[in-house]
């Protein structure tokens, strides 16, 4: 009897010593969540192993942290556990940044001039209620670069609850983006078109600021055409995608042949246009009032044979974004902000890589675009909200319509389509037609291929302060900040990239938090629960022990 005993244990000894040297040479881990929260996606773990050098990621989210922000940094924790699973040189810390109190208002400075955002909270502790500093950021160093990384993810009007979701719901997203930044070799080439009166570089500088760390950038000016066309449409074909940002002049035949020819031949492109010449300055600087006309930049004909109209009208929208307008002379002036109905708010429907889980965008003047029938697929990306109206051209725009409240029942024509993705086997626009040019080399017909068209060149366009470009989005004059970079910054990658990385933000993740209000009404029942049911166990079962001996041992 003794010796079976023995040798069971002995078994039980040597079983437990196998599963440990087998979990020391393979590591499994399964993933029981509903919404596969910690199984990484195929793009995500390629663009980690690329990384042959270590990693170390800060995660500035250490010490004391009020829910919602410990639910974020057990989230990124997890996640990075993840990654760590398939490349062992990354590693993470938690770091607390503000833990020194001596050095906490230089340290807020230093990392805000980096660029890193703090977000305002509030700490309740003892009854009392502060307000608190803190930078829900991660930084990923690689090979003396740093990447930084936001780990939190505001959109207008979310609760607490929706502003967790879509901060995890990004996660990954963000890390494997940053370490394809940290991992890039051969840089896509981006051409931004010049010749036609586009926007200057100040004012689409923090967007070629941003793309640069994933893409090389070039000038490519197509009013040479008319002197070597074979010349330039050879350099325009050392580029993957084109940028045509707000131009304000005509475009010859002979100039849309050649960007014909580009896109037929596989290269992308982002098109922003606006098709009505007016401009906020432009109604400032003329006593309050300025005429808005359409603008003709010839490619109307371009645009309809990839089943598209861009129409010359405006967009006012009851779902607006505000401008602000001063009051008073002197000492006296006052700035206060009014609503801009032709300033449309566009909220996105998450129904795309593009547009998934992005904040708000702004549009000035925007105008509304037409689908066609045709072969090509076209999705649309932004739209007006359903409480818009289209406005024809010319008209005279002024200040004085914010005298009176808008009529609500005019606002019918909802939903227009702001920026459309087109998709297809494109064909040349003048298939069929006599050509403006002779080329060496030119198709009528290409391979797959992708473009996006925005109703609005000023989606692009940064504002400056003291001559230095601000970020993408952000308005100094209300202090607002909206999605524009982000919505672009998707756009390019979305055409350019070939791993699927971007499809990543299309995962849904749902966080199960706890409802304060039913935490509040059944806090009482919980309590006796959890205090009194264990004595009660604990009673019982003495109760039927002390029995179970009575029975067995009474006699």
């Amino acid at each position: 009897m003794k010796g079976h005993f023995l040798t069971a244990i002995l078994k039980v000894f040597v079983l437990v010593v196998l599963v440990n040297l087998l979990s020391d040479s393979s590591y499994l881990r399964f993933d029981l969540t509903e919404d596969s929260r910690f199984t990484l996606s195929k793009p995500s773990i390629e663009v980690a192993q690329k990384l042959e050098n270590p990693i170390i990621i800060d995660i500035l989210l250490g010490g004391n942290l009020p829910p919602e922000f410990a639910k974020l940094k057990s989230e990124t924790v997890q996640l990075l556990e993840s990654f760590t699973f398939h490349n062992k040189n990354i590693t993470y810390n938690l770091v607390n940044p503000l833990e020194d109190d001596s050095q906490n208002q230089q340290t807020i400075l230093d990392l805000q001039r980096i660029g890193l955002k703090p977000a305002n909270i509030t700490i309740e502790e003892g009854g009392k209620v502060s307000q608190e500093l803190l930078f829900p950021w991660a930084m990923v160093n690689y090979d003396n670069q740093t990447v930084k990384v936001p780990l939190l993810k505001n959109k207008l009007g979310s609760t607490a609850e929706e502003r967790i979701n879509n901060s995890v719901q990004q996660l990954e997203h963000a890390f494997a983006d940053a370490f394809t930044k940290l991992s890039i070799k051969d840089k896509k080439r981006i051409a931004v078109i010049r010749g036609n009166g586009e926007l200057e570089d100040i004012y689409i500088a923090d967007y070629l600021t941003s793309v640069r760390e994933y893409y090389n950038l070039g000038v490519i000016t197509l009013d040479s055409v008319q002197k070597d066309a074979e010349k330039v449409l050879d350099q325009l074909k050392n580029f993957d995608l084109a940028l045509i940002a707000k131009p304000t002049q005509t475009f010859t035949d002979q100039e849309k042949y050649i960007l014909d020819q580009f896109i037929v031949q596989g290269g992308k492109s982002i098109w922003l246009i606006d098709q009505v010449t007016m401009e906020l300055d432009s109604i400032f600087s003329n006593q309050g009032s300025a005429l808005a006309i359409p603008k003709e930049l010839n490619l109307n004909d371009f645009f309809f044979k990839y089943g598209l109209r861009i129409n010359p009208v405006l967009v006012n929208d009851l779902y607006f974004t505000q401008i602000v307008l001063a009051s008073g002379e002197g000492n006296d002036s006052r700035y206060n902000p009014v609503p801009w109905y032709y300033h449309p708010m566009v909220f996105s429907k998450n129904d795309h890589p593009i547009n998934a889980n992005i904040e708000v965008v702004r549009y000035q003047f925007a105008n509304a675009m037409e689908l066609l029938e045709n072969d090509y697929q076209k999705k649309i990306l932004l739209q007006s909200s359903p409480l818009s109206k289209i406005e024809g051209t010319p008209k005279q725009i002024g200040l004085d319509i914010l005298k009176n409240p808008p009529d609500r029942s005019t606002y019918t024509d909802g939903n227009q389509p702001l920026a459309v993705l087109i998709e297809g086997k494109f064909r040349s626009v003048y298939k069929n037609r006599v050509k403006p040019l002779r080329l060496k080399n030119s198709r009528e017909e290409g391979p797959e291929n992708k473009m996006i068209v925005i109703a609005d060149g000023d989606l692009i366009k940064n504002q400056l302060q003291q001559g230095k470009p601000l970020e993408l989005g952000y308005d100094k004059w209300t202090n607002s900040s909206y999605g524009n970079k982000e919505f672009l910054v998707n756009c390019t990658n979305y055409l350019l990239d070939d791993t699927g990385l971007i499809s990543i933000r299309n995962k849904k993740v749902s966080i199960p938090l706890l409802d304060k209000e039913k935490i509040a009404q059944q806090k009482t029942k919980w309590q006796l629960l959890n205090v009194g049911l264990p004595v009660i166990l604990t009673l019982f079962l003495g109760i039927m022990f002390n029995y179970y001996r009575k029975r067995k041992y009474s006699g």
